[in-house]
């Protein structure tokens, strides 16, 4: 992975940069901020996707007004980690809205889930009818958001250029 971000030179990084702050950004506004010709900056974006630096666009949505403010972290231990274990498990937290992040970890416990519901009422719910159908499932922790103090999808891009 660090060779391949090697062959990006700084205006492929501003670009990324740009694009992840506002990924709704005119081509045209896009080529100005970067010094480039329209063309030029398009076909930088397109050979950015293809090469699997952008991998899409989404917009970020007002989880407050869209009653979806209550976050919960959950560990998950397995009861085997074996790799059809591992595969099921994962394959169902896809299948699943409420979880809108799974990580497997390293440590105590095997996954950390992100759930964004309503409130403590749903995510018991949540929690019977959707955590403990997983498969696999051993023991749970779950740990509600008290307060967001920072929250970002940003990937911070080292200045690593192409001489």
């Amino acid at each position: 992975m660090q060779t391949q971000m090697m062959t990006l030179d700084r205006t492929d990084l501003k670009i990324l940069d740009i694009l992840q702050k506002d990924g709704r950004l005119s081509n045209i506004k896009l080529a100005e901020m970067v010094n480039l010709s329209p063309t030029a900056a398009l076909a930088r974006v397109q050979k950015l996707t293809k090469d699997g630096y952008i991998t899409g666009y989404e917009a970020k949505l007002n989880p407050d007004l869209l009653n979806r403010s209550f976050v919960v972290f959950v560990e998950i231990l397995l009861d085997k980690t074996t790799p059809n274990v591992l595969e099921e498990f994962s394959d169902a937290v896809r299948s699943y809205p409420e979880i809108v992040e799974c990580h497997m970890i390293s440590g105590g416990f095997d996954f950390v889930v992100k759930i964004r519901c309503a409130n403590m009422e749903e995510f018991r719910k949540i929690s019977g009818q959707v955590l403990w159908q997983l498969p696999g499932i051993k023991e749970t922790r779950s740990y509600p958001v008290m307060e967001v103090i920072k929250e970002s999808s940003q990937v911070q891009l080292k200045q690593t250029f192409k001489k």
